[in-house]
């Protein structure tokens, strides 16, 4: 079953004994520098310093054919699953304390890794909810089921989160977002081009295979997917774009449950909230209009098409936990023809991704005790502590801003909570059992439990210690409703961080993602909260009007750029978070210029300190993805590819054309006039 529940980032304290797994702090890798050996000198830093400093490496880097990209973060992912992935096997293999961390972690990756068993099972786990579906005669009872799925934090038709009310950022809430399609996103259903023609082929194919694997004949497995395909394109009509998805006040509607009964009779909402456990009397539906164009299809889609597009949703969102046929066709699908994966990944990998998924947590104390240190958190929280200085100097001398907005905006920057490495308390699991011989089950119970424990929140007030982030995740964030900025422990390594490393890399690399992840509280949409996480206007009118003039020309920059054949960047879509690289690339430099290497100048393998800045930066993000992964990227994620993340804010910062003599000749050269600086 899916097992994962919705969490809105803006884009993861029980005693705890170890047994059998081994507590030794991890020793210091071999020592690192940057990669000379990765750079181009062929090609001229200001015609494109991405390839001038991957240019070597991009030629001889081969994709795996389990993997859509490969590059800096691959590698850091790799090593990071590697020490995962000893920690599972060891505890897998020990007689652990019925109940301990190590037990729940281990028999859950070992009841993974019995593919005999799940091999043996096929869909079997599925049948009685198969055969619930059968049994469905009207549209009340196809909205229990629905509901009854949620419970188990399995996701169909309805996607539903608790999270912090975005005007009164102290208290969770219930909020309902628009949902109920197979393809990544609204816009694969009306697109004509051959690339995503093909996607929708794939698709089609995919749920053609589910329904005949679940006992349909080929004619019938074909009726069914085209009346799911084609209900699941009515649903798309009502979808909101990626784009119009970034306007956090249009997606801000606290709706009563009264009201929302009169508005869409059909969903029932109070029974449905019922059924979902969810004690309320108002929520928040983030876009009324697929839950309006819903209240209507429940009434006018046959009972027969919504019993076949529940069945496929099912059973797809289960697809990669059953046996073989299932998990490869799944994969055919979302590997092959999203992503241009050639293999599926091996199966232990597989497991593990289940295993943080489901007990994130609990495989995360056994991570940060064996692989991350207290000095590195520490080395990581003076960093943190020099870049808000750089960026507090940075808005004292912004000559667009006056000064009571500055004022604000510093309380803000000030207001700032750091969390870095693992939570301060970690959540209990103690009402989770696993068993080792039956992974479907441990599957279902980990549902129930997340679902149990985050529904529980709506109402009472925001825990400001909890994390969105598993510690061994390579990834950051910034939270616009609780006003934080989070870095797990698995994004504190090589060649983000390295404490045996110096500070120009340091920087250049964690210390970009620092900036970057401030500079998404002044982003287009972290502007929008104030310091306390509330949806709440704290500009003056003729200081947003100029910011607002400043996103515009960041959206025109990057729609200007071509990624693939003809296919351009989406400004729009990537606009907070190119504001965010060009941001937190010029805070990470002005918080370099601040330490003894910063200001002394001298050169270390021939290059300046600024010069090994900008290349640490550019060497970080260094990435050699599939064209289909890219058209994928380009379509659905609000990140650019990692050349124009490395490309474009340089081409907005003086002091990169001072330190690689940028010239007019050199095809990244902007006209000072044309340099965007906004933080």
């Amino acid at each position: 079953m899916k097992t994962d529940i919705l969490l809105t980032v803006l884009i993861v304290l029980i005693s705890f004994h170890f047994s059998s797994c081994n507590n030794n702090v991890a020793l210091n890798e071999d020592k690192k520098s940057l990669s000379l050996a990765n750079i181009d000198p062929s090609i001229k830093p200001g015609d494109n310093f991405f390839l001038y400093a991957n240019g070597n490496w991009l030629k001889s880097a081969e994709i795996p054919p389990t993997e859509s990209s490969v590059g800096a973060n691959l590698e850091m992912y790799d090593r990071t699953i590697g020490h995962l992935k000893a920690i599972l096997e060891e505890c897998s293999k020990a007689n652990n304390l019925q109940g301990s961390v190590e037990q729940k972690v281990g028999d859950f990756y070992a009841s993974g890794m019995d593919s005999v068993t799940i091999e043996k099972l096929s869909d079997e786990p599925l049948k009685p909810y198969l055969q619930k579906i059968n049994t469905l005669t009207t549209a009340e009872e196809i909205l229990h089921f629905v509901a009854e799925q949620t419970t188990y934090n399995n996701s169909v038709l309805i996607s539903q989160a608790f999270v912090p009310d975005e005007k009164n950022s102290t208290t969770i809430i219930a909020a309902y977002y628009q949902s109920g399609l197979g393809l990544p996103d609204r816009d694969y259903y009306f697109k004509t081009d051959s690339a995503t023609k093909a996607i929708v082929g794939a698709y089609q194919t995919y749920m053609k295979e589910i329904f005949t694997l679940t006992g349909d004949d080929v004619t019938t497995a074909v009726k069914n997917m085209t009346s799911v395909y084609e209900l699941e394109k009515e649903m798309a009509e009502s979808h909101k774009t990626n784009v119009e998805l970034r306007d956090p006040q249009a997606n801000y509607n606290k709706m009563a449950v009264a009201d929302l009964d009169i508005e869409m009779p059909n969903i029932h909402w109070k029974e449905l909230l019922q059924s979902l456990f969810v004690n309320t009397d108002s929520v928040d539906i983030s876009q009324p209009a697929y839950y309006s164009t819903l209240n209507n299809l429940i009434k006018t889609i046959p009972i027969d098409t919504w019993k076949a597009y529940l069945r496929f949703h099912v059973v797809n969102n289960a697809a990669g936990s059953l046996s073989t046929n299932f998990a490869e066709a799944k994969f055919e699908y979302e590997g092959r023809a999203l992503s241009g994966q050639q293999q599926i990944t091996e199966r232990w990998e597989r497991i593990y991704t289940q295993t943080d998924n489901n007990l994130g947590e609990v495989l995360g104390q056994l991570y940060v005790r064996k692989y991350f240190s207290e000095d590195a958190k520490q080395r990581i929280l003076d960093l943190v502590n020099n870049i808000q200085k750089a960026c507090k100097a940075r808005i004292d001398i912004l000559d667009w801003m006056n000064d009571s907005t500055k004022q604000k905006a510093k309380e803000k920057l000030s207001t700032i909570r750091n969390k870095i490495g693992y939570p301060d308390k970690w959540r209990d699991y103690t009402n989770v059992t696993i068993d080792r011989n039956k992974y479907f089950d441990n599957l279902l119970a980990c549902g129930k439990n997340e679902y149990s424990y985050q529904v529980n929140k709506v109402g009472k007030p925001v825990d400001r210690t909890e994390w969105n982030m598993t510690p061994p995740t390579l990834d950051a964030y910034y939270n616009p409703e609780s006003n934080e900025i989070v870095f797990p422990a698995g994004i504190l390594q090589y060649p983000m961080f390295d404490a045996d490393v110096d500070d120009a890399m340091n920087y250049g690399g964690i210390g970009f993602v620092i900036g970057h992840e401030i500079t998404h509280a002044f982003d287009d949409q972290g502007a929008q909260y104030d310091k306390d996480g509330n949806l709440k206007n704290w500009w003056s009118k003729e200081d947003y009007a100029k910011f607002s003039e400043k996103g515009k020309r960041v959206v025109g920059l990057y729609n200007s750029l071509i990624v693939l054949d003809s296919v351009h960047l989406n400004g729009s879509l990537t606009e907070g978070e190119n504001i965010a690289d060009i941001g937190g690339l010029a805070i990470a430099y002005d918080a370099f210029k601040m330490t003894k290497q910063g200001q002394e100048g001298a050169k270390l393998d021939s290059f300046t300190p600024d010069q090994r800045f900008f290349l640490s930066f550019a060497q970080c993000w260094r990435r050699k993805g599939r064209d289909a992964a890219l058209r994928k990227q380009i379509n659905t994620n609000p990140h650019s590819p990692a050349m124009y993340r490395v490309n474009g804010p340089l081409m907005n910062f003086d002091p990169f054309y001072a330190a690689f003599q940028v010239k007019e000749n050199n095809k990244m050269f902007l006209a000072k006039e044309d340099r965007i600086k906004i933080w």
